[in-house]
């Protein structure tokens, strides 16, 4: 029987009513994950739960493992992620406390180690990334949305910028140029590992802030802080539904 993998961000520091049986803080290939994988049962399906930003939450996006992390999630057994996500908004209509499970991603990351296949290779090896999230998996936390009568956009683009600096106003105009609904800075390469890993995977993305030049004024982290404390219970509400419908 397989996992579902649930990889937490910011402000996402651990998923109330995990039972925890295992606690694995093993080394890949890659170097250590961010933190412990727990491993346990959730609405009566295995789980394993991994905190993206370390615990406690000390690694900004830039110096994540993301291999490590891949590679952890896949050694516990899970063939699917959702990765949940703090994200500022670019379209207007996405304000903080908004809810996205995108559709498609762009990368603006550089200097990240980005893919598995590197050594030993008999061949150079590609991916399709044409639809970068898995369907069945966005679909299952739509579906969950919907029977627990919580409201999330079931499309948009991510940009994915390097950070760990906020982004200014004319790149966010940029962004919005280039077609992004919202901006994070760990979506990539995680979407693409866990591609290359052969695991679905799909983003549950916490609008927390306006983007730079969208709001008048400054982005204030208390302000961020707030809106994801406000949001997680119906993050964890979703997961659950998501769970219980393959139950």
């Amino acid at each position: 029987m397989k996992r579902l993998g649930i990889i937490g961000g910011s402000g996402f520091l651990e998923f109330e009513g995990l039972e925890v049986q295992a606690r694995r803080e093993d080394e890949t290939r890659w170097g250590m994950p961010s933190g412990p994988v727990l491993e346990g049962v959730l609405e009566g399906g295995r789980v394993a739960f991994l905190h993206r930003h370390g615990t406690p939450s000390r690694i900004p996006p830039h110096c994540i493992n993301y291999r490590a992390n891949i590679r952890a999630l896949a050694s516990a057994g899970c063939d699917r992620i959702v990765a949940v996500a703090a994200v500022g908004g670019i379209r207007a209509d996405l304000l903080p406390g908004s809810l996205v499970v995108p559709d498609q991603i762009v990368d603006y990351t550089w200097g990240r180690q980005h893919t598995f296949f590197e050594d030993d290779l008999d061949a150079p090896r590609h991916i399709d990334f044409t639809v970068p999230y898995d369907s069945a998996l966005c679909s299952a936390l739509l579906r969950s949305a919907g029977s627990a009568g919580i409201a999330v956009t079931g499309e948009g683009t991510y940009a994915c910028t390097q950070g760990p600096r906020l982004e200014s106003a004319a790149e966010v105009d940029r962004l919005e140029r280039d077609g992004c609904d919202i901006v994070g800075m760990t979506g990539m390469p995680e979407a693409a590992l866990a591609r290359e890993a052969g695991i679905a995977y799909a983003h549950l993305a916490i609008v927390v802030n306006a983007a730079a030049g969208r709001a008048p004024g400054p982005i204030r982290v208390e302000a961020m802080a707030d809106v994801l404390a406000a949001s997680t219970g119906k993050v964890r509400q979703i997961i659950r539904g998501v769970i219980a419908l393959e139950a």
